[in-house]
């Protein structure tokens, strides 16, 4: 937190670094980003030392620590501590005044389609989008509200909630690196906890906790969830417990929340299964944004809830070019950002995101979802994550498969999944094939990782 304000309030950029990320895409973006000061944890000294011979033109590495506590390292031999720089300096200083249009931070995307690209953001763009996903459609926080951010700090500024929080004078709680069931429980229920949010993996951990245990979170009042589409089960099993879901979408050049399923006046009167229907949307817009739906033609799509196309958006927060790079394919419609989501948008304005659009299935010249299929499959009670890829078929050109990890002890035929879908989607939508795997593999920033499950997919 010290870093976030300190370092965009002196005119400088923060540039947040996805620790996750493999090691050679992290040596890619300190060079492309000219990082000239790199602080970091002591948690991820090994991943310095690792990139030590990359790290030679960067003026200091600070390691977040004490003089005490400082390791030594023949890799690094000339790292600081923060403590002990502070210690030195004044502690009056005084702040320039700076363009709104300044740069004030730099997120990378997480690179599952080629190097990750820079995505830069000013002083305006970041106060812009912290007031906008305050107001009540969207998180709903105020001076009253305890906030715990479980998305880190270093994902698209963990979704603006360490601007937001002291914005509005909210308690902010941070999590940590214990991000299990039984230590966020504690954390929350110890801190009171009215609005957390996160990505759809990490509930799953914790709602499983408070099922296996029998426990609440009394003080829980609402959950963002966003990175990747949370199933309907999911929202189910949240108000369940008197705690609403603020189902999100957004990407890093978005900064990253653009869209939010806050239900209006009118849905009111649906029934609780309608409700959760909308609510399972990604979303209607938040203003400050625009869009734009085209369909394989460049026509604007239907308002229909059923005819898709490509999501084009831009608006107040949104990029408008990828940061020192000739990346020129999102940006060919002028003044649009083209964001690779294939969606479809009913009469109410809630936008669905059918799937990626490298990721949705074509068989037999019919468009099959991904994510719906994945999301009516977490509702079986024998699974634990779903996953839905594609693969090559000779007579329709692609089939799904389904690829699944089971809860503890459970079992699951090919025959009990056809059962589970049959009713719920058109017959040839099921899936031909299930596959159980121990585990799924996620991108740094949970979510799941398709081009490594195809392959897993194929290799069979």
């Amino acid at each position: 937190m010290e870093l976030y304000y300190g370092i965009s309030g002196s005119g400088f950029v923060c540039h947040t670094i996805n620790p996750r990320l493999f090691k050679e895409q992290i040596a890619f973006i300190i060079k492309h980003a000219g990082d000239k000061v790199l602080f970091a944890d002591l948690t991820f000294l090994p991943i310095l030392e690792a990139l030590a011979p990359q790290l030679r033109k960067l003026k200091a590495v600070v390691m977040l620590t004490d003089e005490a506590h400082m390791p030594k390292s023949s890799a690094l031999p000339k790292l600081k501590s923060y403590e002990t720089l502070l210690a030195r300096e004044k502690d009056q200083f005084n702040w320039p005044e700076l363009n709104e249009n300044t740069a004030c931070s730099l997120c990378y995307t997480s690179g599952t389609t080629g190097e990750p690209k820079g995505v830069l953001y000013s002083h305006r763009s970041s106060v812009l989008h912290a007031m906008a996903v305050c107001t009540p459609d969207a998180f709903n926080c105020s001076a009253s509200s305890t906030v715990c951010p479980i998305v880190p700090m270093f994902h698209v500024n963990a979704w603006g909630i360490p601007y937001l929080a002291p914005m509005i004078g909210a308690k902010l709680v941070m999590p940590g690196a214990k991000l299990d069931g039984a230590s966020l429980h504690q954390l929350m229920t110890g801190e009171g906890v009215t609005f957390t949010a996160g990505v759809p993996t990490v509930w799953l951990a914790l709602l499983d906790y408070l099922d296996a245990e029998k426990k609440t979170i009394p003080t829980l009042m609402r959950v963002g969830i966003g990175g990747s589409a949370a199933p309907p089960i999911m929202l189910q099993r949240f108000a369940d417990r008197g705690a609403e879901v603020i189902h999100a979408w957004g990407m890093t050049e978005t900064s990253p929340v653009a869209l939010t399923a806050a239900l209006t006046g009118k849905h009111a009167k649906l029934s609780n299964a309608e409700k959760l229907a909308k609510r399972a949307k990604q979303g209607r817009p938040l203003y400050g944004t625009e869009y734009l739906v085209v369909n394989g033609a460049g026509k604007p799509v239907k308002h229909d809830g059923q005819e898709f196309g490509d999501l084009h958006i831009r608006g107040a927060w949104v990029a408008s070019s990828y940061f020192k790079s000739k990346e020129k394919a999102a940006f060919k419609r002028e003044g649009w950002f083209n964001t690779g989501d294939v969606v479809n948008v009913d009469e109410d304005g809630f936008f669905q995101i059918v799937d990626r659009a490298k990721d949705v299935i074509k068989s037999g010249g019919e468009w099959i979802s991904s994510i719906e299929l994945e999301g009516i499959m977490q509702a079986h009670p024998a699974i634990k994550e779903a996953a839905v890829v594609s693969r090559p078929h000779a007579k329709w050109a692609e089939r799904p498969v389904l690829v699944a990890v089971l809860k503890s002890g459970a079992v699951l035929t090919y025959e009990e999944m056809v059962m589970h879908f049959t009713g719920k989607i058109a017959k040839w939508s099921i899936p031909d094939e299930l596959i159980v795997v121990d585990q799924l593999p996620h991108t740094a920033t949970g979510k799941l990782l398709k081009t490594v499950i195809r392959k897993l997919v194929l290799a069979r």
